[in-house]
C-alpha cells in the first residue's frame, strides 16, 4: 500500500515540476513574440535570454514524465495512451513546430519575426492542451465498452469545464512566467523591462484567479466527486489564496535598497507556494483514480519489485540531477559575472 502512494507521490511531483518550468519555457517564448516590435523596452531580450538556457531544462522534465508513467503505472499509460492518442499527437506537432521554428529563428534573421510568432502561438496553445488531460481523466468523456476505452472529443471540447482549464492554463503560463522575467530582469538590473513584466503580471494574476474560481464552479456540475473532495481540503485552499495575495503585495511593497519598487523574488516563491497546495488539493482528492472510474493507482500499479528497483533509480537520478539543476539555477538567476557578461556581449 505504502508503495503505490510514493510511486504516485513521485509522478506528481514530475507533473508540478513540468509544470513549472513549462512556463518559464512557453511564456517566455510568448512574451518574446509579444514585445518583438516595441524597440522602446527590452522585454524581449529578456524574454530570450531567458528563453534560451530553459527550453532544453523543460524537455528533459516531460521525458522524465512520461517513462514515470509507463515506469510506475503501465496498466494506466495503456489507458492513457489509448484515450490521449488524438490529443496526444496534436501537443507533440505542435512541440515539433515550436522547438523548430524557435532554433531556427535565432538563425535565419530574414525570417525572425515570422518564426518568432509561430513559436511563440504554438507555445502558448500547447498548456491548454497539456492540462486538457485532466478534465479527461474525470471520466465524464471516456467511454469504457467491450475492454476498449475511447475519448468523446466532441463532448470533452463542448464542457465549460474543459475551457476552464483551457483559460486556467493559459493565464497560469502567462503569470507566472511574467513573475520569473520579472525577477531575471531586476536581478539582470534591467529595469525598464522590470517595470513592463511587473505590469504585466498584476494585470494577469486577477485573471489567472477569475479562471481558478471558473474550475471549482464547473466542477461541481461536471466532476461533483472531486469537487466534494477538494472542499474536504478547504484550509489548504484558503492557504493557497492567501500565498496569491502575499505575491501580489511582493509586488507593490517598497523596497528598501532601492527605489524599485516590488520584492519579485517573494512573489515567485510566493506564486509557487500557491500552485504547490493546489495542486496537492487537487491531486489528493483526484485518488486513488487515474481515469474515473475504471482506472486506479492500485490497479495500474507496477510490479512491487520492479517499482523498488525503479525507485533506487530515481533516487540516484535525483541525487545527481538536482545538485546540477540548483547549480544552473544560481548561476542563471544569481550570478553577477553572467549577468554582466551577458549584457557586456549585447553592447
Amino acid at each position: 500500500m505504502l508503495d503505490v502512494y510514493l510511486a504516485v507521490t513521485v509522478l506528481w511531483g514530475f507533473v508540478f515540476i513540468y509544470a513549472v518550468m513549462a512556463t518559464m519555457d512557453f511564456g517566455a517564448g510568448f512574451w518574446s513574440m509579444f514585445y518583438i516590435n516595441r524597440k522602446k523596452t527590452t522585454a524581449t531580450n529578456i524574454a530570450n535570454r531567458y528563453l534560451s538556457p530553459t527550453w532544453e531544462v523543460t524537455n528533459t522534465f516531460i521525458v522524465a514524465l512520461v517513462v514515470a508513467v509507463y515506469s510506475l503505472f503501465p496498466r494506466g499509460a495503456y489507458t492513457l495512451g489509448t484515450i490521449l492518442l488524438i490529443p496526444g499527437s496534436l501537443i507533440l506537432l505542435l512541440l515539433s513546430i515550436r522547438s523548430a521554428f524557435l532554433v531556427f529563428s535565432h538563425i535565419a534573421d530574414e525570417y525572425k519575426k515570422p518564426l518568432t510568432y509561430i513559436s511563440g502561438i504554438c507555445g502558448i496553445f500547447i498548456p491548454g492542451l497539456l492540462i486538457s488531460v485532466l478534465p479527461i481523466t474525470h471520466g465524464h468523456y471516456v467511454n469504457f465498452s467491450n475492454n476498449r476505452q475511447t475519448l468523446d472529443l466532441a463532448g470533452l471540447f463542448s464542457s465549460p469545464n474543459e475551457y476552464a482549464f483551457f483559460g486556467f492554463a493559459i493565464s497560469s503560463t502567462l503569470f507566472l512566467s511574467s513573475l520569473l522575467l520579472a525577477d531575471y530582469s531586476k536581478a539582470s538590473e534591467e529595469f525598464e523591462a522590470y517595470y513592463v513584466y511587473r505590469r504585466d503580471a498584476l494585470f494577469i494574476g486577477p485573471v489567472s484567479l477569475l479562471m481558478a474560481f471558473l474550475i471549482m464552479i464547473t466542477l461541481k456540475s461536471e466532476a461533483a466527486w472531486i469537487y466534494n473532495k477538494m472542499l474536504n481540503d478547504l484550509p489548504f485552499l484558503y492557504l493557497s489564496l492567501a500565498c496569491f495575495l502575499i505575491g501580489g503585495l511582493g509586488l507593490l511593497l517598497p523596497s528598501s535598497k532601492t527605489k524599485i519598487k516590488g520584492w519579485p523574488r517573494l512573489s515567485v516563491i510566493a506564486i509557487t507556494v500557491q500552485y504547490l497546495l493546489a495542486s496537492y488539493v487537487y491531486g489528493k482528492a483526484h485518488l486513488p483514480y487515474i481515469v474515473y472510474p475504471e482506472v486506479t493507482i492500485h490497479s495500474a500499479f507496477t510490479d512491487p519489485n520492479s517499482f523498488r528497483a525503479i525507485f533506487v533509480t530515481y533516487i540516484v537520478g535525483f541525487a545527481i540531477l538536482f545538485p546540477g539543476f540548483i547549480y544552473f539555477w544560481s548561476l542563471f538567476m544569481n550570478d553577477k559575472r553572467y549577468l554582466k557578461q551577458i549584457k557586456l556581449g549585447r553592447k
